[in-house]
């Protein structure tokens, strides 16, 4: 049984997993450091633990802290939110170890399925199709160069600890192979502490689309429909719907049992999401990766199922069964997602720290936002800048891209040193190529 909860994050994730946690009638903890002191999560949860100094390192990122934090507030589970030690292995082992329940995937799954290349191979295995690329990891500079030749190019080279769109880069000609190699893996050394790195083909031109499974801890995997998350800025997601438009039903069917394949087979529990590359021409699609974790995007998959996923997370870590089966989801309508972040478009979206002078809210029939803004705030430099994310449901798209945007020109969201990149989306959703489903992920980069 879960009773309290320590919620190891930060931001708005924080906060939504705060307000699910009072909803269920669990105790909430959050954690804060010196640079979030006055965070709304500090404010909304049933208790709150200073766990260190600025720094993500020493904080978010310190397992000893986190522990320590869940034995002085008598947490018996914690949830990671996204980022930080979401997919951490071993803070999934430790957390075991001490007793406390980790609200996501089985360390043993987050290890396999953390390693990209890995993950390519039980991907493989379990007959789901992929682009050419490197079953193991490459290291070696003239045989990784020698491989890219073989498959062709473009290529992309991967990080096989990366994440979250950093640790990976496109190349386009042999001559920028060698740099583009060096410069990743030294990322991957830096970021993850892993300079492994793996290569596959690219698709210059592809659809983004991810499938939500949820798995309990008793054999039941479904999938909750498909995302389309093709409008990127350097891997980056801005813009999200749900579901995916323009693609067949029975693609999208495909994708979905496919999904649920794969996290049958490599015994995964919990939310997680399966991503797919799918090529406009010929609407084949290429497993990516999986995301052991809750992602930013999930609101539009709650909005059109009617599903809490954190709800189904806790229910799941807890032990409690599904209680339903694939032909009891019925996805309704459509959902638009809009990540609002605190950073300058005119100045190659350079993050823009400060205080909030302004925050006025949409609202409205149908709109969500989901945030840890308010008057007043101030934008720390130290973590990621997404400040708010608007969610809107309607009937069909025609609908939602109006009603987003209606809301995003209700959205008063900044300060003399903040910009924001509301206005920026706002221009996406009113591209032709945006309304007319010809989107894809290579779209913002040739807007630039």
């Amino acid at each position: 049984m879960i009773t309290s909860v320590l919620i190891a994050n930060r931001g708005e994730i924080a906060l939504r997993v705060a307000r699910t946690c009072r909803e269920l009638g669990l105790r909430s903890i959050a954690v804060y450091t010196t640079a979030d002191a006055d965070s709304a999560v500090v404010r909304c949860a049933d208790a709150a633990i200073r766990i260190g100094s600025g720094p993500a390192k020493n904080s978010y990122l310190h397992i000893p802290a986190l522990i320590e934090a869940s034995r002085m507030s008598g947490a018996d589970a914690i949830h990671p939110g996204y980022g930080f030690l979401s997919e951490d292995p071993d803070f999934a082992e430790v957390c075991a170890a001490e007793g406390i329940t980790f609200i996501g995937c089985p360390a043993k799954v987050l290890a396999e399925l953390g390693d990209k290349a890995r993950a390519r191979a039980t991907m493989l295995e379990a007959g789901l199709p992929l682009l050419p690329g490197s079953r193991d990891p490459i290291t070696d500079p003239a045989a990784a160069a020698a491989f890219a030749a073989e498959i062709g190019y473009p290529v992309i080279v991967k990080a096989v600890a990366g994440g979250g769109g950093r640790g990976m880069a496109v190349v386009h000609h042999p001559a920028a192979f060698p740099e583009a190699f060096a410069r990743t893996r030294a990322t991957a050394v830096a970021v993850f502490g892993d300079g492994r790195l793996y290569i596959e083909r690219y698709l210059e031109s592809a659809r983004h689309v991810e499938i939500q499974v949820l798995a309990d801890q008793h054999g039941t995997v479904v999938h909750l429909g498909a995302r389309d998350c093709s409008l990127q800025r350097r891997h980056q997601k801005l813009v999200e719907e749900s579901p995916a438009p323009g693609i067949a039903a029975d693609v999208l069917d495909r994708m979905g049992a496919m999904a649920v394949r794969g996290a049958l087979v490599s015994g995964y529990v919990g939310a997680g999401t399966f991503e797919f590359l799918l090529d406009p021409s010929d609407h084949r699609f290429y497993f990516m990766e999986v995301n052991c974790r809750l992602q930013v995007e999930h609101p539009v998959t709650e909005m059109v199922t009617g599903i809490d996923l954190v709800h189904e997370q806790i229910r799941i870590a807890a032990g409690e069964p599904l209680g339903y089966a694939q032909e009891d989801i019925a996805p309704q309508g459509v959902a638009l997602e809009c990540r609002i972040n605190a950073e300058d478009p005119a100045r190659d979206f350079a993050p823009t720290p400060g205080e909030l002078t302004e925050c006025e809210l949409p609202g409205g029939p149908f709109v969500r936002v989901d945030t840890h803004a308010r008057l007043g705030y101030r934008v720390p430099a130290l973590y990621d800048s997404l400040l708010a994310k608007v969610i809107v449901w309607a009937p069909d798209r025609v609908m939602a891209i109006a009603r987003m945007r209606r809301a995003l020109h209700e959205l008063r969201m900044g300060g003399p040193a903040v910009s924001t990149t509301a206005e920026f989306v706002d221009g996406l959703l009113d591209h032709e190529r945006f309304r007319e489903v010809r989107h894809d992920t290579a779209m913002v980069a040739t807007l630039a």
